[in-house]
Order: C-alpha cells, then structure tokens, then sequence
C-alpha cells in the first residue's frame, strides 16, 4: 500500500497552487482511470488534489454558438444533454458507445481527455515500455500488437492506441481546451492537445506542468450537417474500438457542401482525416466518392504483424458512416 496525502481545493487557483506543491501529484476528479493506475502500481501519486468542488460542472452556449463544457460535467450530463443531442449527435453517440453506464456517470469530460493507453505492455508493468520507462523499447512492436495498437500515427518507440470515444467526436467537431496554470490561463486548439509519441512516447498531452483543464469549447455546429460515431470492436458493449469513425456532412442536394471525418482505435491520438474532408468536399455523395476519401484517410497507415486488418477495417468505418448519414 503506497501512501499519498489528500487536499480537497475549493477553487481553481487553490488547486494548481497546491498541485504546484508536489513533485508526484494528481488531480482527482471522477478517478475512474486515475485509480486503475494506481491500483495497478503505474501511477504513483503522492498527493492527490480533489477538485470537485471548483464548479466546472456547467454546459452553456456562448454568444458566437459555440459550446462551453465545464472539465467536471460526466460523460452522461454530457452525452444527455439536450444541446448536445440535437446539435452535436456525433458526441452523444460517441459517449453512449464508450464504458458502461457505472462509469459514464462518474468520469468527467477533462479525465476522459487525459486517458492513458490500454496497452497490456504499458499495464503489466514489467514488459519493456517507453511510455511507462523511457528508454527501455516498445514490446508492443514485436508482440502481439492486435486491437489496442496503431496503424496511424505511430513511430519505433510507440504503437498504442489512444482509447476515447469522446474525444474522437470532439477532434471532428473542432474544439478549444483552457488550461489554468501558475502562469495564468491559456488555450490549446483540441487537436494538438494530444501529442504523437515520436522520439517522446511518455509525453502525451500538451500541458505545462502544474497546469489544470477548466473547459473544452466546442466549434458552433454546422447548419444542415448531420452527424454519427460509428464504432467496429469485437463486442457490443465495454469494448475499445478496432476502428472507430466520427463523420459530420452537409450536403447540396446530392453534393457534399462540407464533411468532418476524425478517426480512434486505428491512431496514437484523436485522428482528423483533413485530406479526405477534402476530399469529399463538392463532390456527389456516392459509394465510389466515400471509398476515394477513406482511401486517402488511410493512406500513411502502417500495419504490424497481428494489426495490419485495422487498414481496410479502418476505411469501412468510414465508408458505412458516410452512406448511412447520406442516405
């Protein structure tokens, strides 16, 4: 049993002031990831800063019809949110597919973003590991690298695969973090939050340290778009994706006017596939059309060993996503 203090912050200042004082500390929020890391001996926080009560629980529609999400509001507030359902569906459904009803009333929208990797060889915490040990190797490479490992995005230190659904749904829609810190508040565009692993696996997201995710602001809908998240996994239900699409479109009459296309269970991050939005864009909405984009979407991927079926599955998601919205 490894010891750790405990400070609950009763504002947003509070809680990077007292995070700044310890070299091991986490922020606690709904610690559904957070707590299976320390169960399993990866993460070893000696301070834990509860920031429950700091009000980030809000979900409000500014002025420019963006959407301002609080860090602390669940996956079910806002998976069911009338807002949310109606005007960004892609995120509602990407939410539902993830987890088990347990867990999406507990994990909040800032812990969902900062999920880290279901790689077994990251998780055992004994196999070579350049996430969890810098410097040792990656034994995913030459291992069994099928469903939690990456065909996109990927480098020689580095194969897994980024596991949120949510956060799929949000690098297609276009978003904002913001960040406080000990030197104020920033933002960061939603799709250089997550970083590639490169020469650097163990540095995974884009935040200075002692920095605290306050809201995520998401880009104003698209009128006339729809929108769906299309998960491929070996099972129904708690299952991380093989291959996942999130896909919004708009079309004039049977022309594609705009598309939105971001990709999970095949990248190392939330994967937005802007050539094949470019793709799309003008051209009529027919299978060939779809089959071309997912092509390009899916032209730098590289398979391993047990993986490389990620490559056509990958282009599927897209595909079936893209008839069903255009139907």
């Amino acid at each position: 049993m490894r010891h750790f203090d405990y400070s609950r912050a009763d504002s947003v200042d509070q809680a990077v002031a007292t995070y700044a004082q310890s070299d091991a500390a986490s922020f606690l929020a709904g610690g559904t990831n957070l707590l299976d890391m320390v169960k399993i001996d990866i993460m070893r926080p000696e301070l834990m800063v509860d920031i429950h009560r700091l009000g980030l629980n809000n979900i409000e529609t500014l002025d420019d019809g963006r959407l301002r999400v609080g860090a602390l509001v669940t996956n079910t507030a806002l998976a069911r949110d009338a807002t949310v359902k109606a005007d960004y569906t892609v995120l509602s459904e990407a939410l539902l597919s993830g987890a088990s009803t347990q867990l999406r009333n507990k994990a909040t929208t800032g812990g969902n973003m900062m999920q880290r990797v279901r790689c077994p060889y990251f998780r055992d915490g004994v196999s070579d590991c350049n996430k969890r040990d810098p410097g040792s190797g990656c034994s995913a490479i030459g291992g069994y690298n099928r469903s939690v490992h990456a065909v996109l995005g990927t480098s020689d230190q580095c194969i897994a695969t980024y596991p949120s659904d949510m956060s799929v749904a949000m690098a297609a829609i276009g978003a904002t973090v913001s960040v406080t810190g000990p030197d104020g508040s920033r933002e960061i565009d939603f799709l250089d939050f997550h970083l590639l692993p490169g020469d650097k696996p163990w540095e995974e997201f884009a935040l200075k340290d002692n920095e605290l995710i306050t809201h995520v602001t998401l880009d104003a809908p698209i009128q006339g778009a729809k929108s769906a998240y299309l998960k491929l996994r070996d099972r129904s239900s708690y299952q991380f994706a093989l291959a996942s699409s999130a896909v919004i479109v708009s079309l004039d009459g049977n022309t594609i006017r705009d598309a939105r296309i971001a990709m999970g269970g095949v990248a190392t991050k939330p994967w937005r596939a802007k050539q094949a939005e470019d793709a799309l864009k003008g051209q009529p909405a027919t299978e060939q059309t779809f089959a071309r984009a997912a092509q390009i979407a899916m032209q730098d991927a590289k398979g391993y060993k047990h993986n490389a079926f990620k490559i056509p599955l990958g282009q599927q998601a897209i595909i079936r996503n893209l008839t069903t919205l255009t139907a």
